[in-house]
């Protein structure tokens, strides 16, 4: 048996004997749902305007017992709360009064959906309409109508990529302020019982010196779970079933300008080119969804934020945000990230179905992807990247069957290419909740591919035939004061994964971390964490390729911050030499006020290895952010990120290796919460001193690109975008920044229901 399963297999025994053996009578409590509800028809009309006067709110019994989860232990809330929740045949409503003795402190500025910040006040309803006690879906809103989004999962944690249809509505009053939230049934999936019970907790955010958090459930801190706290919610009845549809086509038009030669020449204006498509959403019952779309439009309006790639040994990952994608996107989640849909790059059309029948759920996904964009080939001590420069079909079926708070799942993934070459891999994953502490997870899979003829792109691309397996298993712990994190993986060398994010492979890692909590009581500090991470990674023969020794602590103060310090000891092996770094870090986040609305600060200083010349250094690596809201309707935020690298070449030469930056300046004025203008700068700039590397590299690079938005949102699939791009690249000729691109472009799409 290789020596990966062994250890695994290991692993999993004592894992078993641990959760058998250990004496129940030590076990915390269970989940703690909250006070059940009975949500009742509205007697009347509910018009959304923030004013709970309407008719169809009398009557309604309030829910009036709230719980102080942060910073308090499940204690009685410093502010009053009031929440209600009704139905008709279409909406499920939500009615909020938020007391506040000090209603000139609200902090509710405006800006674009799912733009909700910590540092500010907002409330809503986090619906469980399947009652799987597992997953949910979080509507949150604050005073001007600014909303957010989620999905939120026990197994893969929240994701705001989805969107939903809904509306909200806020106003702030002498004594605080209301929200109403309206959610059609439509935008639910659940089952088909005439009388069902859904999961509900009501929600308030409430930012002051600290970030206080109320919920209508107590949230026990030995339990390792969210959504298993919800409380029932009971009184619906015949609900909609019937089919709903939703069409959204698009249209596009753009114009692109470049240079006539290299930068710095003549722009040359290009023709206007023109496009547009569809998108389709068709539920024949609650809980089954049928997307297609045709030629979509997978273009953004915001570009992705640069992360400098300067001395970096992976491939950097991106969050997915195309909409096509995002029906279900808790089942793409698995331990190895099995799937990465932005690897489907340009699909011309592709059809999928989500749905769920009892306590198993499924999702099947076929394109049809044009190619562009890059592959990662994988490696152990590093990753590359290579153009797909073909086309290809692309499968994934997921399924999974919950058992009680576990469950166990399949994914398998497919990608035939255009003229030879092919990736599958398949394989199940579980989840075990033994007791409310602990989660153990594993996944195994196998993945068999043949690699394109296209030598000229990559090396490995020659037609060879490559097969092998990836197998993990980990065990999480929680405590109110004690957690732990365990984990062990292998994966093979000829393991790959062109449908997931996996760029390293050919290694075995066991990792660990711990934690140990203490809250202070009237103190600067209300929490502090002292934790340690380690791991230890292997090549497949023995050989070390990294190992950590860290030690740091988190915690929680007032002026709503949060500080960790980590003592960081790396080894690395880089071109067969174990390197090794001592690098300490400080990260410092705060929420002031409502103007200084974020501040953070993080920082790696000491010791570094230079990985593209294989040896030791010292630098630093430096990320601000600062967020800034004048008033409601402005918002002005600054990214910057830094790093340098000094080294001695061992030949009497020392210095400045590389100093790379990245600044990107954000302003948006928001007219109200569906109008908005915003204007993006973003420069980038790496400096070289190439008589200190052992190869050749250009002394500079360096890239500046402007934009500027208006945008006008309904919803999510109703909009109208106008934007303006300018691009410039630094030139050795000129040794200035140059002309490289420019483009303007116009959409709209409107989302049709029935």
């Amino acid at each position: 048996m290789p020596n990966s399963r062994r250890v695994l297999l290991r692993a999993a025994g004592l894992l078993a004997a641990y959760v058998l053996l250990a004496p129940r009578t030590a076990w915390p409590a269970a989940p703690e749902p909250g006070p059940p509800i009975t949500i009742q028809r509205a007697p009347g009309p509910i018009v959304l305007d923030g004013d709970l006067g309407d008719a169809g709110w009398k009557g309604i019994a309030p829910v009036t017992q709230w719980f102080e989860t942060k910073v308090g232990d499940n204690v009685e809330p410093q502010v009053v709360n009031v929440g209600y929740l009704a139905y008709d045949d279409h909406y499920l409503y939500a009615g909020f009064k938020f007391d506040d003795p000090h209603p000139e402190r609200i902090r509710a500025p405006l800006g674009d959906h799912d733009q909700l910040s910590e540092a500010t006040d907002y409330g809503g309803i986090i619906v469980d309409s399947r009652n799987d006690a597992r997953t949910a879906v979080l509507f949150l809103a604050n005073p001007r109508g600014l909303e957010y989004d989620a999905l939120s999962s026990d197994v893969s944690g929240e994701d705001d990529s989805p969107d939903y249809y809904w509306e909200s509505k806020g106003r702030i009053t002498p004594t605080g302020w209301d929200l109403e939230i309206r959610v059609p049934f439509s935008s639910l999936r659940y089952g088909s019982d005439p009388l069902p019970t859904w999961g509900v907790m009501l929600y308030r955010n409430y930012p002051r010196d600290r970030h206080y958090q109320f919920f209508t459930t107590r949230l026990p801190r030995d339990v390792n779970c969210f959504i298993c706290n919800s409380s029932k919610m009971t009184g619906l009845a015949d609900l909609p079933h019937a089919s709903h549809l939703v069409l959204a086509p698009y249209a596009t038009a753009a114009r692109s300008d470049a240079p006539t030669g290299d930068p710095g020449s003549p722009i040359e204006n290009g023709a206007v080119e023109t496009n547009a498509g569809l998108d389709l959403k068709w539920s024949p019952i609650a809980d089954l969804a049928l997307d297609a779309t045709i030629n979509p439009d997978f273009s953004q309006v915001e570009t992705d934020a640069a992360q400098i790639g300067v001395n970096e040994r992976f491939a950097l990952f991106y969050p997915e945000k195309r909409p096509f994608f995002l029906e279900g996107v808790d089942l793409f989640a698995t331990p190895f990230t099995a799937l990465y849909t932005r690897s489907i790059t340009a699909p011309s059309g592709g059809g999928r179905v989500t749905g769920r029948a009892g306590t198993a759920s499924f999702t099947a996904l076929v394109a049809h992807d044009r190619g562009g964009g890059l592959v990662i080939l994988p490696g152990p001590e590093g990753s590359g990247v290579a153009p797909q420069d073909f086309s290809s079909d692309v499968g994934v079926v997921r399924v999974r069957q919950d058992v009680g708070p576990s469950f166990v799942s399949m994914i398998a993934t497919g990608r035939a290419i255009t003229g030879g070459g092919h990736n599958a891999v398949i394989g199940p994953d579980f989840q075990w909740r033994p007791r409310p502490t602990d989660a153990i997870t594993g996944q195994a899979l196998w993945s068999d591919s043949k690699t394109p003829e296209r030598p000229d792109l990559a090396s490995e691309w020659d037609g060879r035939h490559l097969a092998d397996h990836a197998l993990l298993l980990n065990w999480s712990h929680n405590t109110a004061h004690v957690d732990w994190f365990l984990q062990g993986q292998a994966l093979g060398g000829e393991f790959r994964a062109d449908e997931g994010f996996i760029p390293q492979v050919g290694y075995r890692e066991g990792y660990f971390e711990s934690g140990y909590t203490i809250r202070p009581k009237d103190a600067f500090l209300s929490r502090v964490r002292l934790f340690t991470v380690d791991y230890y990674d292997a090549d497949e023969a023995g050989g070390v390729l990294a190992r950590r020794v860290s030690v740091g602590a988190g915690m929680d103060g007032k002026l709503n911050s949060f500080t960790r310090i980590e003592l960081n000891r790396d080894d690395i092996r880089v071109d067969g030499r174990l390197l090794s770094r001592f690098r300490p870090r400080i990260l410092v986040e705060t929420n002031p006020g409502r103007v200084f609305d974020q501040i953070e600060v993080s920082a790696y200083v000491g010791d570094e290895i230079d990985f593209a010349n294989a040896r030791e250094g010292s630098g630093t690596t430096l990320v601000t952010e600062l967020k800034l809201r004048p008033s409601v309707h402005l918002e002005l935020r600054n990214d910057l990120s830094a790093r340098w690298l000094d080294v001695d070449d061992g030949a009497g030469n020392s210095g400045r290796l590389f100093t790379a930056e990245i600044e990107r300046l954000r302003a948006t004025w928001s007219f109200d919460s569906r109008t908005f203008v915003r204007v993006i700068g973003q420069y980038i700039d790496t400096r070289r001193d190439p008589s200190l590397y052992t190869f050749a590299v250009p002394p500079r690079d360096a890239d500046f690109s402007a934009s500027v938005l208006f945008a006008y949102k309904v919803n999510w699939q109703t909009v109208f975008y106008l934007g303006y791009g300018d691009e410039r690249t630094f030139t050795d000729v000129t040794g200035k920044l140059e002309k490289s691109a420019r483009e303007a472009f116009a959409k709209v799409s409107y989302a049709w229901q029935q």
